[in-house]
């Protein structure tokens, strides 16, 4: 398969019209104090940052709105994940199928989010963040305690180690970002600043906090871009105690933990041992937390919420669910169109292929009709474009790219399309023969061709486990009925993985998870320069300049109006060029675990999923 896009040519270059247009989009943007330029205007060191405005938390704050900080410490976590690992470590090109549950626990960060606010960092291993007005220097000074697990000190020496490895080495959107630091310095042990001039990024200092700390004694440079299943030193609160590959592993609290006393960690990481144990299908996972062998899951079946937990250690209270809203926009998840594929360039063909996706179907018939449909990337947020005329603001920014906007989706009016729910609406049949027939392709003899060549239209839907393919098989048919060849092909996780990296797929069902501060991760989803970069989550091959220049526009926001007027107007693109077929989403996380656990009675307002991995916040019982 790999063969059928070898031979396509490479974009042209975006490089001219983008200079030109992200020169524009920056004059209109940027403020009277950054256009001067010349001087810092240093804040002095702070406690915080956020991605606009100021932290929410003072100074001497005491623990995070969310976290209790008289809950109990010890005891055992079980959790349970679906699929398998091979490595442990979750910072290179192979991170996909690094054991889940590292980040957080065992490799901690240089500032760290407080999820009750959309984008604000607080300091950890960096105690303290100064930056001028502008974002174009940042320096970060260390806490003198920082040790990692092994108990030496973290020191600058080991982040400009780690800054330089993970530039060369480490996942595509930590290239990219990395790669627009021009220079840096260790003035001392405690102390390391980035020169960001000329980046016009704001988020780029807050990107760079994200970054985690490695040990440059104990870790191997040669060998970093290779799966490893050797045990790592981290800064954490857990260490990697055992490991069965590909089954399970146990992470201990390490007594050391340099930071267990820090208001930041008050209340939370509770449990002495978390034992994370991996299953090959989604039914051993579900039967695993009946039968009391873990202690949570996020449920993500309706059909399963519905009706699969009338069991024993339900009713006899052992186990119980709940459901609680997520205050975080909504994402995508949709069928991906891989442009690269010939067949697939034009958006009248993708249009027509996304209006046979029956949604009020498929929900009844499958869901129990507990979904909601998405209309936008950033769906039930003000983020989200839909249902909203564009702003003056987003009309300016959108003005170099006429036409790149459809006039319903710039004036709000656009919807995913609505069928009747019978399963075989003809009036959305025609409507999508009829984008086909403009597109080049007709009906002959029941198949769908390509007029010029007579060319059939065939293709494969890639999925990787059964509920993906019930929904793939169900699109299957509804495409068959306008004649298109589909077949779903059901692969293992590994060659999932592999094929995904390598864009080796025609079609495939992919998630775009948003947050309340959406920044330099849709680079690497929807930017051109990820378009043909390996294992990046540009799915599709987007390769836009209006995408690029609204991506770019949302970068340099000072204020919160303009990045939200950007982040709309990145949405109306996207939504024009029909790059996904919108699914649906839950309006509520749903989840069950066992009553011997406890959580706080407030969550983090833009936590997504809401407790994290391993359940960060939440504790055990005393017996």
């Amino acid at each position: 398969m790999a063969a059928r896009f070898s031979n396509l040519p490479a974009p042209p270059s975006l490089a001219p019209m983008m200079s030109r247009v992200i020169r524009l989009l920056f004059v209109c943007l940027l403020t009277a104090s950054a256009v001067a330029g010349a001087a810092r205007a240093d804040a002095g060191p702070q406690h915080g940052i956020a991605m606009h405005g100021e932290p929410a938390l003072p100074p001497d704050f005491a623990h995070l709105p969310y976290a209790n900080p008289e809950a109990p410490k010890g005891g055992r976590l079980s959790v349970g994940f679906q699929g398998t690992f091979d490595s442990l470590n979750p910072f290179n090109l192979k991170a996909g199928s690094a054991a889940q549950g590292l980040s957080g626990n065992v490799f901690q960060t240089l500032m760290t989010r407080s999820l009750d606010e959309p984008f604000t960092l607080y300091g950890l291993i960096a105690r303290t963040i100064e930056t001028d007005e502008a974002r174009e220097h940042v320096t970060f000074r260390l806490d003198p305690r920082a040790r990692f697990s092994d108990g030496s000190a973290i020191t600058s020496a080991d982040i400009l180690f780690t800054f330089e490895l993970l530039k060369t080495k480490g996942r595509p959107q930590q290239r990219a970002a990395y790669g627009q630091v021009k220079k840096v310095e260790t003035p001392d042990a405690a102390t390391i600043s980035f020169d960001l001039t000329g980046s016009q990024d704001r988020e780029l200092p807050l990107t760079i906090a994200l970054m985690p700390a490695l040990s440059k004694a104990r870790t191997d440079p040669e060998r970093f871009v290779e799966t490893s299943l050797d045990i790592p030193v981290g800064s954490g609160p857990y260490r990697i105690e055992n490991v069965r590959p590909g089954e399970s592993l146990i992470l201990k609290r390490n007594p050391d933990y340099w930071a267990k006393d820090l208001p930041i960690h008050r209340g939370l990481f509770n449990f002495d041992e978390i034992r994370i144990e991996y299953f090959r299908d989604a039914a051993s996972l579900y039967e695993a937390f009946k039968g009391g062998l873990i202690d949570y899951r996020e449920e993500t079946n309706p059909t399963r919420w519905l009706t699969g937990y009338d069991f024993p250690a339900m009713q006899s209270g052992k186990l119980a669910k709940a459901s609680l809203p997520l205050g975080v926009p909504k994402g995508m998840t949709g069928f991906a169109f891989n442009t690269r594929n010939a067949l697939f360039k034009d958006a009248r063909l993708r249009e027509a292929f996304g209006l046979m996706f029956d949604f009020e179907w498929i929900n009844a018939k499958l869901y129990g009709g507990l979904y909601r449909r998405t209309a936008s990337f950033f769906d039930e947020s003000e983020l989200s474009a839909s249902g909203r005329p564009a702003s003056e603001a987003e009309r300016a920014l959108l003005a170099p790219f006429p036409g790149v906007v459809r006039a319903d989706i710039m004036d709000g009016r656009w919807r995913p399309p609505q069928t009747d729910g019978s399963g075989r609406d003809r009036a959305t049949a025609r409507r999508a023969l009829a984008l086909l027939k403009d597109a080049g392709y007709v009906l002959s003899d029941g198949a769908l061709v390509e007029r010029a060549s007579g060319r059939p239209v065939d293709f494969e839907i890639m999925v990787v486990d059964r509920n993906q393919e019930r929904l793939a098989l169900n699109y299957a048919d509804s495409l068959r009925r306008i004649g298109a060849a589909v077949r779903v092909r059901l692969v293992d996780e590994v060659q999932y993985q592999r094929r995904r990296q390598k864009f080796d797929f025609d079609m495939m069902l992919g998630t775009w998870l948003a947050s309340a501060s959406p920044g330099a991760e849709q680079r690497g989803r929807w930017g051109s320069s990820s378009a043909n970069q390996e294992a990046t989550f540009n799915l599709a091959g987007v390769a836009s300049p209006a995408v690029d220049a609204m991506i770019a526009a949302l970068l340099a926001a000072h204020s919160h109006e303009d990045f939200v007027s950007a982040v709309r107007a990145l949405d109306r693109v996207l939504l024009s060029g029909f790059y996904i077929v919108p699914l649906f989403h839950a309006p509520e996380q749903w989840f069950a675990y066992s009553t011997a656990l406890a959580r706080p009675e407030r969550t983090a307002q833009f936590a997504a999923p809401l407790f994290g991995a391993t359940l960060d916040s939440w504790w055990r019982k005393a017996p």
